[in-house]
């Protein structure tokens, strides 16, 4: 992840180079093979419950955002806009693609 963490822009911070390398590496090595994994409710993305190297909040976006409101409303957002831009591209979808669409936050 080399995204913003803690809140959007002006709140939160970038993730730190150092975290991300060590999740792909720990991704590339198999340390994470077979271990916990959390389950986005929206997007249906699985996290790591732990990761050599990376703070265990860090792995979980909703734990690390203040504001919780302010959380739900941005993840709200971009599923919406994930979901109106693949709108041009249903068409062509099969069904195991459009399974794993967003669902509503």
């Amino acid at each position: 992840n080399t995204g913003w963490t803690g809140g959007g822009y002006g709140v939160g911070t970038r993730m730190k180079l150092k975290y991300t390398r060590a999740m792909i590496r720990a991704a590339m090595s198999g340390e994470l093979d077979g271990g916990a994994m959390h389950k986005d409710p929206v997007f249906g993305l699985h996290s790591p419950g732990t990761c050599p190297g990376v703070p265990q909040n860090l792995l979980i976006p909703a734990k690390v955002w203040e504001d919780a409101e302010a959380y739900q409303a941005a993840v709200s957002k971009l599923a919406q806009l994930f979901t109106a831009n693949f709108a041009q591209f249903e068409h062509a979808a099969n069904a195991a693609i459009l399974k794993a669409a967003p669902v509503s936050a």
